[in-house]
């Protein structure tokens, strides 16, 4: 282990860069947003400069930059209850990773934390880019493949000696340059008998898009040639389609609670769901909605919700209120998630499939304890024209357009997924993407029979937007599954 040289701080001053001393307990009670820089001493007397959070799990973890003995290090500092055991097991897979000869960056100390909690350090990779990241500046589908091949070698290697990793995603793959790297060896484990190297291989491949399927010939190629076990396509299949549901499931769950993702606020009289990134812009707009309403632009203004575009540090938002008509609807509503919790999870939906919709950003409820009343949808603004305007029903849509909605549909198609009210008013084209809004009723099908008559519906909607018999109905007609 390296050790410092440098003289330690008095134990209750500042240094030179403002960092405090903290001990462990301290830290366990800081909440979501530990004060940083901070410095915390390690038993053997040596100090860490923790710099900047990146990953806090509130008085359990808190992961962030530092330095240590004058080199930048990732700090990963376990301060709650259990924390032995939890640095033990980050230590453990390292130490399988080292062994397996699987790239993980270099370890540069770990030891107790004065005052109790447990401290891993290790080399920090200023330059390194996460997997997804690369992913999102991939201009084709091409580059993409190019870019996971070597991810699915790297799982080929790890499951050719034996290990799995039980949290396998692309978050956990650094590119430093051409070099792939895996951390978090706190979910590094032996391989277990059966379909383990399967269901571990779904873990990765369900993070990506259902019409990316199409490319497993070529990645699961790399994945075997790098010593990785041959696949049953069947059980590859019905494992990723597993891991798709349980992740959604997970994800949507943690929409409505209080997690790194999302800022959750409950009282007897609101309930307020917020993108956690976007909570200090909207505070304004979440605490008083309807204040603010009043500057925007009028988009709509119904019985059942008033829409407005308003700006909000710079950005710009709609925000859909949902009213209350009268005495029966509003009883009718009270037992009922709001229309804008729904629409907060199918917008969240939609994303997370990889269908263009507006950003969902926050959700608010009124409420009498349990029971709902008015709410509000809070959404990014997507400058785009809706499908009656741009379209001409004298012609087919063009190339762009024309491929946009073949995938749109074929998606929601496969997804078992239908809107409600599919007006042309409600696909917007940006120049790039086909927006789909207004998700109030957006509903994903149990049943191939309430699927099949809910899709009949949606697409008969579709095709009245347009004369019968014109250029653009017929290619509809021709295009969208029946």
């Amino acid at each position: 282990m390296i050790r410092s040289t440098a003289e330690p701080h008095a134990v209750n001053e500042p240094d030179e860069t403002g960092a405090l001393p903290l001990d462990a307990a301290q830290l366990a009670g800081a909440g979501r947003h530990p004060a940083t820089p901070f410095r915390i001493a390690l038993a053997d007397g040596r100090e860490v400069l923790f710099l900047r959070a990146l990953r806090v799990l509130p008085g359990r973890r808190i992961v962030g930059e530092a330095r240590f003995s004058g080199a930048p290090a990732l700090a990963k500092l376990y301060v709650g209850k259990g924390s032995e055991r939890h640095w033990q097991r980050e230590l453990a897979g390292i130490g399988r990773l080292r062994e397996a000869d699987i790239p993980t960056p270099p370890l540069l100390a770990a030891d107790a934390c004065a005052g109790g909690g447990r401290a891993i350090l290790s080399a920090f990779l200023e330059n390194a880019e996460r997997l997804d990241e690369r992913l999102a500046r991939c201009a084709d589908a091409y580059a993409q493949q190019a870019t996971l091949r070597p991810a699915l070698a790297l799982i080929g290697r790890l499951h050719a000696a034996g290990l799995e990793h039980h949290d396998l995603h692309f978050g956990n793959l650094l590119f430093d340059g051409d070099t792939l790297s895996l951390i978090d060896g706190d979910a590094v484990a032996p391989l277990t008998a059966g379909h383990a190297a399967i269901d571990n291989l779904a873990l990765f491949l369900g993070q990506m898009n259902a019409r990316q399927d199409a490319s497993w010939p070529g990645l699961l190629a790399a994945y075997t040639a790098a010593g990785g076990p041959a696949c049953d396509m069947a059980a590859l299949a019905t494992a990723v389609a597993a891991v798709r549901a349980r992740r959604l499931a997970d994800y949507l769950k943690k929409s409505t609670r209080d997690c790194s993702l999302f800022a959750v606020q409950k009282t007897p009289r609101r309930f307020i769901a917020c993108r956690r990134e976007h909570e200090e812009t909207l505070r304004p707009l979440l605490d008083a909605p309807d204040s603010l309403l009043a500057r925007g632009i009028l988009l709509k203004d119904g019985a059942t919700c008033t829409v407005v575009r308003i700006e909000v540090a710079g950005r710009a938002l709609v925000v859909k209120r949902y009213n209350l008509k009268n005495t029966g609807h509003a009883l009718g509503r009270l037992f009922r998630p709001s229309r804008a919790w729904h629409s907060w999870h199918e917008g969240l939906h939609l994303r997370f499939l990889g269908l263009p919709t507006p950003e969902p950003l926050a959700m608010i409820e009124e409420r009498i304890g349990p029971l709902r009343r008015r709410a509000w949808l809070i959404t990014e603004h997507c400058a785009g024209v809706g499908l009656d305007r741009h379209l001409d029903a004298a012609a087919p849509p063009p190339a762009a357009e024309a491929q946009a909605l073949k995938m749109l549909f074929a998606a929601l198609y496969r997804e078992r997924l239908t809107h409600g009210d599919l007006k042309a008013t409600n696909l917007l084209w940006d120049g790039q993407s086909l927006q789909l809004i207004d998700l109030d009723g957006m509903t994903r099908h149990r049943t191939e029979a309430a699927f099949a008559r809910a899709w009949r519906r949606d697409r008969a909607r579709l095709l009245r937007n347009w004369p019968e018999g014109s250029a653009l109905h017929a290619w509809l007609a021709r295009e969208i599954p029946a």
